[in-house]
């Protein structure tokens, strides 16, 4: 377990170091000047800033003292925020985004765990058809319009009741909290109920099920120890990338909700092509769902004894 895990931070360093790369050659390749929106500068202000962020050196030279501060862990200044370092972005506004993923993962795993277990035990009924209707819904309906259809939803119930039953946009307390994280986990929990429904039903009608029942083991056991256990790993394996995605992939949600977190700089920094806090985040984001990747490789290795004894 112990060569397993090396060598599996060794596959993610790489692959940081790739993403790194590709993100440097795509953000050089993008036309434009990242400072056209200093405006009324002169030449020689203008090249005083070139000199500052390192855009006056050739190519070649820039990669690799962007290379040598990234592995540092300095990400540089951005562009368009003035004396203000990505560092600093990513440190104040992560986690908020990481406070509103986590919510959102949690609602995802435990609705799509027992919403996945509830269509596969009632195959074909009343509760399976309803639960698969509105996972259908939850797959096939964008992330931008659940947002939009909750925040209307939210301001119809407090004009209904008179005073703010839940706040319509905002950041700050568990209940700015509530609405945004479940809207963002709804797809991620369609998704995990689809894939639990598929595993519970193989489960179901295996041998070892069948054993167990014929033992005389109480139903309640059957289905905690053999059957659960048994189903929920393909769910853990897909869990650290849904974690991932869902924590740095929450930006619609973020701007519908007026919240604070990374993702809304991510996108003015594309829009004002301020290409450190694109580069930086970008790679933050690829090492975060890499890592994620490699942490659940390993608490899969400790769910099943037979990936430990490979």
């Amino acid at each position: 377990m112990y060569s397993y895990t090396l060598k599996r931070l060794f596959q993610g360093l790489i692959t940081i170091w790739f993403i790194a790369t590709a993100t440097f050659v795509a953000m050089h390749s993008v036309p434009g000047d990242p400072l056209i929106n200093e405006r009324g500068v002169n030449e020689e202000i203008r090249r005083n800033l070139e000199e500052r962020y390192g855009l006056d050196r050739p190519v070649l030279e820039q990669y690799l003292i962007y290379m040598s501060n990234m592995a540092k862990g300095d990400f540089g200044i951005s562009f368009t925020q003035q004396n203000r370092s990505v560092n600093d972005i990513i440190r104040e506004h992560f986690p908020v985004s990481a406070t509103l993923g986590i919510l959102a993962i949690v609602f995802a795993g435990i609705g799509g765990v027992l919403w996945g277990a509830l269509t596969a035990l009632y195959r074909n009924r009343l509760p399976d058809v309803i639960i698969m209707f509105l996972v259908i819904l939850g797959i096939s309906v964008p992330s931008f319009v659940i947002a939009a259809i909750g925040q209307l939803a939210l301001v119809k119930l407090n004009g209904l009741v008179g005073f703010s039953v839940l706040p319509v946009a905002g950041w700050g307390t568990v209940l700015h909290m509530l609405v945004p994280s479940l809207v963002l986990g709804l797809g991620t929990m369609a998704f995990l109920t689809r894939l639990m429904r598929s595993s519970m039903l193989e489960i179901i009608s295996a041998d070892f099920v069948r054993t167990a029942y014929s033992k005389g083991l109480p139903p309640t056991r059957v289905f905690m120890k053999h059957q659960l256990r048994n189903a929920i790993l393909p769910v853990i394996t897909v869990l650290g990338p849904a974690i991932a995605a869902i924590t740095t992939g929450g930006f619609v949600v973020e701007l519908v909700f007026a919240i604070p977190g990374l993702g809304r700089f991510f996108v003015q920094a594309v829009q004002q092509l301020d290409y450190t806090v694109i580069m930086g985040t970008t790679v933050f984001y690829g090492a975060f769902l890499v890592f994620m990747v490699i942490a659940v490789d390993l608490i899969y290795g400790f769910v099943d004894p037979r990936v430990r004894l490979e």
